[in-house]
């Protein structure tokens, strides 16, 4: 946990400029390293090192390189590129390099820096004068840092000296082994924070949404990928999540998004309501924003930064959930730096080492017991946008190797306005088994049972609507007439789910299971209908409105309400059987 020291800066000069690829001469004596940081310029333009070979290094630039000529002075930053983490973070809005964007001007100029913070904050120790303590052990926690425990950990082992409390972030407030603790800390992004290990039992993340908690779960400290074509509604999916998720801390990466939506998702997490605090959701947020007009070679900086942010207050001991939008725009900038660098090009034009990066970033999640002994999380769920929605492109194919859900979004559904457009057919998750042992083990031994039940009648009516567009609905048999209708029942009553109803957005994990059971008695109601020869037709002409009216008129928590629904269809079929 300790920072990682920096070494002296030297000054350099520039050799080539090619938009974001620039290369500077250094002479034998130059003290520099791959990932170091660089300005360029006398307006100081950030860069990051990425070859080094004989006396020249090459640097991507992570703003606009615009009148950047050969000859112009450039300095060493005499560390990698990194992030300042400390008190602040949530509630606060960033660019991809982690600098301040909520009182920054309207339009900023290269160069720009990270303004300092002057904010005074209050440290209240847990520990006493001369205590030993492990490293991550919790020295004390900040005030008004936020609706979490902000808590300042030990870096090393050793014994404690409390030092002061009240100051800046840069204010050392204890000395454990000689180590400076101070309220805010250094880390390279591209480093993983340490813990002791990963955990392996397996505690499902409750999103809200029912198509996913019931069909695909993802288990606290796994991955999700979300790839879906433009216009099947990727980005309110990953605005739900953000805000209903059951996460002590949320960090939403917009990489390279349009800028419209993502000031939707700020706006929207500033005005609503946090359930868990009385505050607003933004408070337990923090939102790394790299949008389509910011320079594009920051969208590669920015989903590392975002992972940073997590793997901190990961180490506070919180469940931490990070969004990105969207790893395809992270990969296009690996792209189009790989082809100003002239690295080898593999499929569709991506680098070579593609894999290899998405699988270091997806890596970084995991559920984990801290340094300080606190068990914790990161989950990640990351949209893909792949080109007219061919989901055997190269990002899409890769990202399903190495993570533990895949939500594919469906346009056919999303163009008949089911919402959320979460394909039953091209979706898994291989938490599956794990989730319905943890819901056995936790009152909900028919999770498995109903989960299976569902996904069986979605499959069947699938395979009988193929054959029913051939020969026509009325040409089947009865019971499966009923299969085609319980099918409809559970799109329109269950896994459909309006982002806008007050009643709708959530749904907890009983109403969840109330909604599903109510659809399975009512289809095996219909199924005995059948069997005692009611005829399909009567059948379907019975009013099922009050089942599909559940779900918009019962609370998020509201079982009973649920039940009384189903009541009415019930004495519905009773009517037509006498």
């Amino acid at each position: 946990m300790n920072e990682f020291a920096r070494r002296p800066s030297t000054p350099t000069t520039v050799r080539r400029v090619s938009g974001p690829l620039v290369e500077l001469d250094i002479g034998p004596r130059i003290d520099i390293a791959m990932h170091d940081t660089v300005t360029l310029g006398l307006e100081r333009i950030p860069g990051e090192v990425v070859a080094i070979e004989d006396q020249v290094v090459t640097v991507q630039a992570y703003e606009y390189t615009g009148g950047l000529a050969p000859g112009a002075p450039a300095m060493t930053g005499g560390r990698p590129l990194s992030a300042q983490l400390g008190p602040g973070l949530l509630g606060q809005v960033f660019d991809g390099l982690l600098r301040p964007l909520s009182a920054a001007p309207t339009f900023l100029r290269p160069g720009t820096g990270t303004t300092a913070d002057t904010r005074t904050w209050t440290f209240e120790p847990e520990v006493a004068d001369g205590d030993e303590v492990c490293a991550g052990a919790t020295l004390g926690e900040v005030t008004g840092a936020g609706p979490v425990p902000h808590r300042v950990l030990a870096p090393v082992a050793g014994r404690v000296e409390l030092l002061a409390r009240e100051g800046d972030p840069d204010t050392v407030v204890a000395r454990v082994a000689d180590v400076h603790v101070r309220l805010t800390e250094v880390w390279p992004v591209r480093t993983p924070r340490p813990y002791q290990r990963r955990v392996d039992a397996v505690e499902p993340l409750h999103t809200g949404q029912r198509a996913l908690d019931l069909l695909f779960p993802v288990a606290r400290g796994g991955s999700a990928a979300v790839p879906g074509g433009f216009g099947t509604g990727k980005t309110v999916l990953l605005q739900q999540l953000a805000k209903w998720c059951a996460a002590d801390v949320i960090v939403y990466v917009g990489c390279g998004e349009r800028g419209n939506e993502l000031a939707d998702v700020m706006a929207d997490l500033f005005a609503l309501t946090d359930p868990r605090t009385g505050g607003t959701l933004a408070d337990r947020t923090v939102v790394v924003a790299n949008t389509s007009n910011m320079p594009m070679m920051a969208r590669e900086a920015s989903v590392h930064t975002g992972m940073t942010v997590a793997e901190y207050f990961r180490d506070m001991g919180h469940d931490v959930v990070l969004i990105a939008d969207s790893t395809s725009r992270w990969a296009e900038a690996l792209r189009e730096f790989g082809s100003r660098t002239g690295a080898l090009p593999a499929e569709e034009g991506y680098p070579a080492e593609l894999a290899s990066a998405l699988a270091a970033f997806y890596e970084r999640a995991g559920a984990v017991e801290t340094l300080g002994g606190r068990h914790a999380s990161i989950t990640v769920v990351g949209a893909v946008s792949p080109p007219g929605g061919d989901m055997t492109e190269p990002v899409t194919a890769l990202t399903e190797r190495f993570v533990r859900c895949r939500w594919t979004l469906d346009r056919d559904l999303a163009y008949a306005r089911h919402y959320p457009a979460v394909s039953w057919s091209g979706s898994f998750s291989r938490d599956v088994p794990a989730v319905g042992a943890y819901h056995a083990r936790h009152g909900d031994p028919d999770w498995a049972a109903r989960r299976g039940r569902i996904v069986g009648l979605l499959a069947d009516a699938d395979r009988l609507a193929a054959l029913a567009d051939l020969v026509g609905v009325a040409a089947l048999p009865g019971h499966e007439r009923m299969v085609l209708l319980g099918a409809r029942l559970v799109r329109e009553a269950v896994l459909q789910q309006s982002a806008l109803s007050a009643q709708d957005a959530f749904s907890s994990a009983a109403k969840t299971a109330a909604l599903a059971d109510v659809v399975l008695d009512v289809v095996d109601a219909v199924q005995d209908a059948i069997t005692a020869g009611i005829p399909a037709a009567v059948l379907e002409e019975v009013d099922f409105s009050p089942l599909l009216r559940a779900r918009e008129e019962t609370a998020p928590d509201d079982v009973a309400g649920v039940l009384a629904h189903r009541d009415v269809v019930l004495a519905n079929l009773r009517e037509v059987r006498s």
